[in-house]
C-alpha cells in the first residue's frame, strides 16, 4: 500500500506545482507590455483587459460587450493551444484543417518545448486584442486608451 500512496502523493504535488507555475507564468507575463504592434506603447496585458473590461461596463447595448468578454473566456483557451500547435507543427494534420488566421505565428516552426510558454502567450495576446480591440460590426468596445502615467 506504501507504494501506491507514494505515487498519488508524488501524483499530487506535481499536479499543485504546474499549477502554482503556470499561474507564476500569467502572472509575470500579464504584467510585461504586450507583444502586439497595435498596443499603446507599454501598455501590459493586465492594463489591456482592465481597459476592455471598462469599456465593456459602457458599451450600448450592454450585452454586447459582456458577450464579448464571455467570448473571450470560452474561446481564448481552446484557440491558444490550437494556434500554437498549428504554428509549431505546420505540417500536421492540425495545421491543414485550421483556416488562416494572422494570430496564428509564424516561423516558429519546431520550437524547443522550453519556448512554447512564451509563443502560447504570444497567441493569447494576440487574441485577445482581436476580439476585444479592433473593430467589430454590431458591437465596437471603442479605441484602447493609453495608460496615462
Amino acid at each position: 500500500m506504501k507504494p501506491l500512496h507514494f505515487i498519488g502523493v508524488a501524483i499530487r504535488n506535481f499536479v499543485v506545482l504546474s499549477i502554482c507555475v503556470s499561474l507564476l507564468f500569467v502572472f509575470y507575463k500579464g504584467n510585461q507590455p504586450m507583444s502586439v504592434d497595435k498596443v499603446p506603447n507599454g501598455m501590459t496585458y493586465f492594463e489591456f483587459m482592465n481597459d476592455r473590461l471598462h469599456a465593456a461596463k459602457t458599451v450600448i447595448p450592454a450585452r454586447c460587450g459582456w458577450g464579448m468578454m464571455l467570448s473571450l473566456a470560452a474561446l481564448a483557451p481552446i484557440y491558444s493551444i490550437n494556434y500554437t500547435w498549428v504554428a509549431t507543427h505546420p505540417d500536421g494534420f492540425l495545421a491543414k484543417v485550421t483556416a488562416p488566421d494572422p494570430d496564428i505565428p509564424r516561423n516558429v516552426a519546431g520550437a524547443s518545448w522550453y519556448e512554447i510558454p512564451g509563443i502560447w502567450w504570444t497567441v493569447v495576446e494576440r487574441l485577445s486584442w482581436t476580439m476585444l480591440a479592433e473593430h467589430h460590426p454590431g458591437c465596437n468596445l471603442g479605441l484602447v486608451q493609453a495608460r496615462s502615467d
